[in-house]
């Protein structure tokens, strides 16, 4: 079997949010997509191990912001890579609440939708949850959305653990065994490939892991360069 087969299948990528008393929490979901027009139905899917899915079991309402192509680095860090349980995800980046008390991402995001629960779907690891639509708004007509194959094949950002994409990186790494220049990060398994280097951050394409800046970070989810690990 051929893992990279999967990274055929298209996606966008999102934030979906919801609120359980006065906790906002959110995460980055690459499963969003519209069930029906008449009403309009968006349907999402969540794990159960992600903390946002027992907030929207409480609360029955989600919001979703679709992120444009060129989302900072730190929002996918934030929202894919930390949990929500005592981190404030929301502190950092401008929202709005919704008709619902739903928190709506605004910071890199071109449009966002609004829903209530109407049915959930137990998927064994994952929650299915599918919701009417009750708002929703065009914030910029002119960008592209961010992507998971843009995100993989430009960012070569990997998903989240909780994603229904996630692949372990220990098998990525089996699977890129013969590349011995190769460095991936323990925390999300973004690989960092001397051959393209890391142009956003200054990094040139060439250069070796060994030779990057000691302050260089992960560009998917911020970690310290002492957290990649060499690809055997």
């Amino acid at each position: 079997m051929n893992i990279e087969a999967y990274f055929k299948i298209t996606y966008g990528l999102y934030v979906v949010s919801s609120i359980n008393g006065k906790k906002l929490n959110g995460f980055i979901s690459n499963t969003v997509f519209q069930v029906t027009s008449e009403p309009a139905q968006i349907a999402i899917v969540c794990s159960k191990d992600n903390y946002t899915s027992s907030i929207i079991l409480a609360s029955n309402v989600f919001a979703i912001s679709a992120l444009r192509k060129e989302t900072r680095a730190d929002i996918i860090g934030t929202f894919g890579f930390r949990s929500g349980k005592e981190f404030d995800k929301f502190g950092s980046y401008s929202y709005k609440i919704g008709k619902t008390g739903t928190p709506i991402l605004l910071d890199d995001v071109i449009a966002w939708f609004e829903c209530e629960v109407v049915q959930m779907l137990d998927m064994g690891t994952h929650l299915l949850f599918i919701g009417k639509l009750i708002d929703s708004d065009l914030i910029d007509a002119t960008a592209d959305p961010l992507t998971y194959a843009w995100y993989r094949d430009v960012k070569k950002g990997k998903a989240p653990k909780n994603a229904p994409t996630y692949i372990d990186p220990e098998k990525l790494k089996q699977q890129a065994a013969s590349a011995t220049d190769k460095y991936y990060c323990t925390a999300c398994g973004h690989i960092y490939d001397p051959a393209i280097g890391d142009p956003d951050s200054g990094i040139a394409a060439g250069t070796k892991f060994q030779d990057i800046p000691d302050n260089w970070v992960c560009p998917v989810c911020g970690a310290q360069k002492s957290d990649f690990a060499k690809i055997d």
